[in-house]
């Protein structure tokens, strides 16, 4: 492309050509991103800007501005660098890769390339101009740590962070923010004229003025005090403020709300299905506030009819407004124990959108044959307008088709014949599920249960039910065939996928499993069934919890993306997100192509093409991973202010890990790990064996392993760093704790599965 030339068409008096197209000429002026990195190959040099622009023959400022926009973003993207000449060059002759830092507490870090290729390490120097998130460009230089590849920085390409939230200090007239919340803290010295009006102690959010470097510290602004380290809710407030989460909405996004009322407008009603007469029912857990699916079953022949109602939230969010431009940046939902960010405005997740009992509410319906072997044989999509005839929580349904609870059936009996008949439709799909051989993880999910002044109440296993299941069959139903839908129709949509096990973890997942006395075939990687068949023996073991764990972690995590290559856990083919379109976008974006289908549109009419699918995708799995990674940031902190006043106190747990240093025991009570160090063991040498899987005393031959019981005491407890320090109570301990070399090993007594339950929505 050297000495490539652009001309522009001239226009005389008698062009009738549009203002339009006269603009798209203009847009061609400047070049592609393909023909820049063209440009730069053909030149083989690192080359200036004004050199760049002779070559695209750009001599005005506002072509030049546009060229620089976008050199801009292929140095971003890192597909370009710049030197310190600020001459561009192209990445591929630097021998570069790019990708993002994750810094490590003790001062070095490793680098994670975009190619999804083996970590990087980054050595301590390497990382003192650096911070966690950062985006670079690095070059291998050596080997590091254990063999591992070990990189040099070439170029910070953006930094992953324009603001740190810490606590302020001043010590003899300096003062200085030591950043919260994050694996590598730094600190940020603040100059007089920027602390803010903090105060020592004070928690602040802090604007970064300059980053680190190899010669100097960090500067920044205080922007903000947020106010004292024990205040109610400060760590979920540092939680948001240090993971970036949006808080707030703006004017446009407020205005955009309250156009559309508190109550649903008459003329949104019409063309619409009307099923208020229909008994559909919410079924949520207690502390629910919004709403976003309700269920209706009837017999049909040998099967039934199964309706899933989704809010239609597609109709008051519409593309690319305020509202949908907020929630794209969200991309979810984000729950704390003490508080909800929201995706949407609370006026539509908890009020318009929410369908709420008793009110008329707009929803797409997912409406399902199913047959009596729970194959669901036919289904169709339609908007409706519908009305809650109850909000019932999954306490209240186990109660009554369950327990059979008198006071409960009493109370709904208007619903209850309707609930029966939705339980035995349940049955139906359960043994459809075992029948596919999806996996069965019934693994703890603890609730947090805040009191007076946002203190810690309790924290506690939440026992999982029927109720709890019911729903999650009934709400993968309607995914399956949303998904099934939009793909048929061949158009662009973001599919939830979760791909099998990598090599590598499955096989160290296979040899602790065989170690513990499990023979794991090779097909159990590839077919869900099979690993189940290994699950269902798990649950005779009172450590089961520990190894589902395990198998959990052995996952891939699922993605949205466009390219549909289904569901291991699920053992479905074509599997995507259309039930809760209040909390997450990608519902939402389900919803917009099974509406553009309705209104009989076509595939390539459709607003979203595949690169923007790609794109979305990859946004909203990032978003999901940010949330749930602020969420266990609070959650193990609450659980550790929670436990520190237990601190003394004896405990039944479960070795949920073997390290060289010691144990990992969850505390059976509280759902809290904690490490046993490998010195409280007693006065011996402990060395590791059978896999890792134990320790075992070279003198005493004492024996502690993954899944023994063990009663412990609380030592110690860091809510700043949500660590909790144990001591083994006794030598000799419950279950197969304790053992010597020469005894037998215990076989696992059968015990009645009592697990608390999986996230709800799958």
């Amino acid at each position: 492309m050297a000495g490539h030339k652009h001309t522009r068409k001239k226009r005389n008096a008698g062009d009738t050509e549009s203002v339009d197209a006269a603009a798209a000429t203009y847009r061609d002026t400047i070049p592609q991103p393909a023909e820049i990195i063209d440009a730069l190959q053909a030149k083989g040099v690192p080359t200036g800007f004004a050199e760049l622009a002779r070559t695209f023959s750009l001599a005005g400022d506002k072509e030049q501005k546009r060229l620089e926009k976008r050199l801009k973003k292929l140095l971003t993207n890192g597909q370009l660098l710049q030197n310190r000449r600020g001459e561009y060059c192209l990445l591929a002759k630097l021998d570069a890769l790019t990708g993002k830092v994750s810094g490590h507490p003790d001062g070095f870090g490793f680098f994670i390339p975009d190619d999804g290729s083996e970590d990087i390490f980054l050595p301590f120097h390497e990382m003192q101009s650096l911070l966690d998130g950062d985006r670079v460009a690095v070059r291998l230089s050596g080997t590091g740590k254990k063999g591992r590849r070990a990189g040099a920085v070439v170029e910070i390409l953006e930094r992953g962070k324009q603001t740190v939230v810490g606590q302020f200090h001043d010590e003899h007239g300096i003062a200085y923010v030591i950043e919260a919340a994050s694996r590598t803290p730094h600190h940020f010295m603040v100059a007089d004229a920027n602390r803010g009006g903090a105060e020592p102690g004070q928690m602040v959010k802090l604007e970064i003025i300059e980053y680190p470097s190899a010669r100097r510290e960090a500067q920044g602004k205080v922007v903000a005090v947020l106010g004292a380290p024990d205040d109610p809710g400060m760590l979920t407030t540092l939680a948001i403020e240090s993971f970036g989460l949006r808080t707030g909405w703006s004017r446009k996004v407020k205005d955009a709300t309250s156009q559309w009322g508190s109550e649903v407008r008459e003329a949104d009603k019409q063309g619409r299905v009307d099923l208020r007469a229909l008994p559909l029912v919410t079924i949520d857990g207690a502390d629910a506030r919004d709403f976003d699916d309700a269920v209706y079953a009837e017999a049909d022949g040998d099967g039934w009819r199964l309706l899933v109602a989704i809010a239609d939230v597609s109709h008051y969010v519409q593309y690319d407004d305020a509202i949908d431009t907020e929630a794209r940046k969200r991309g979810t939902s984000t729950y704390f124990p003490d508080r909800v960010v929201p995706m949407l405005p609370e006026a539509l997740s908890n009020g318009l959108c929410s369908l709420n009992p008793d009110v008329d509410r707009l929803c797409v319906v997912c409406d399902m044959a199913v047959g009596a072997s729970g194959k669901v044989e036919r289904s169709k999509f339609y908007r409706a307008v519908m009305r809650s005839h109850a909000r019932l929580t999954y306490g209240q349904v186990n109660a009554m088709v369950c327990e059979d609870d008198a006071e409960t059936r009493r109370r709904y009996a208007k619903v209850l014949p309707h609930l029966e008949v939705l339980y035995q439709l349940y049955k139906a799909l359960d043994r459809a599920r075992r029948r596919r051989g999806a996996l069965d993880l019934d693994l703890p999910e603890v609730r947090i249960t805040m009191g007076a002044g946002n203190a810690v109440e309790s924290v506690a296993p939440v026992q999982r039910n029927d109720a709890h299941r019911l729903i999650e069959e009934c709400m993968i139903a309607a995914n399956v065939q949303a998904a099934k839908y939009l793909r048929r129709h061949k158009l662009p949509t973001l599919y939830r996928v979760h791909a099998q096990p990598e090599l590598e973890r499955f096989e160290v997942l296979r040899l602790m499993l065989q170690e513990l006395g499990f023979k794991v075939t090779a097909e159990a990687r590839t077919q869900p069934r099979a690993l189940n068949r290994i699950l269902e023996q798990l649950h005779e073991r009172p450590d089961f919890a520990v190894l589902a764990t395990s198998v959990l972690r052995t996952m891939a995590q699922a993605v949205y993306q466009p390219l549909n290559e289904g569901h291991y856990g699920l053992a479905l083919d074509a599997y995507a997100h259309f039930t809760s379109p209040i909390r997450r976008y990608p519902d939402l974006l389900v919803h917009r192509g099974i509406g553009h289908l309705l209104d009989g549109g076509k595939p390539a009419a459709f607003v979203y093409k595949m690169p923007a699918m790609e794109v979305l995708g990859k946004s909203c799995s990032m978003l999901e991973r940010q949330a749930e990674a602020a969420a266990r940031h609070v959650e193990s902190r609450y659980k550790c202010i929670y436990i520190k006043e237990h601190v003394g106190g004896e405990y039944e747990g479960v070795v949920t890990s073997v390290t060289h240093f010691g144990l990992f025991v969850m505390l059976r009570d509280f759902y809290v790990e904690g490490l046993v160090h490998v010195t409280s063991l007693g006065n011996d040498y402990y060395h590791s064996e059978h896999g890792g899987l134990r320790l075992t005393g070279e003198r005493t031959g004492h024996s502690v392993g993954l899944g023994d019981l063990v009663r412990v005491r609380v030592t110690r407890v860091s809510v700043e760093d949500a660590k909790v320090d144990l001591q083994l109570a006794v030598a000799e301990v419950a279950g197969a704790a304790g053992k010597t070399r020469g005894q037998e090993k215990k076989q696992p007594q059968r015990q009645t599965k009592q697990g608390p339950p999986r996230k709800r929505r799958r």
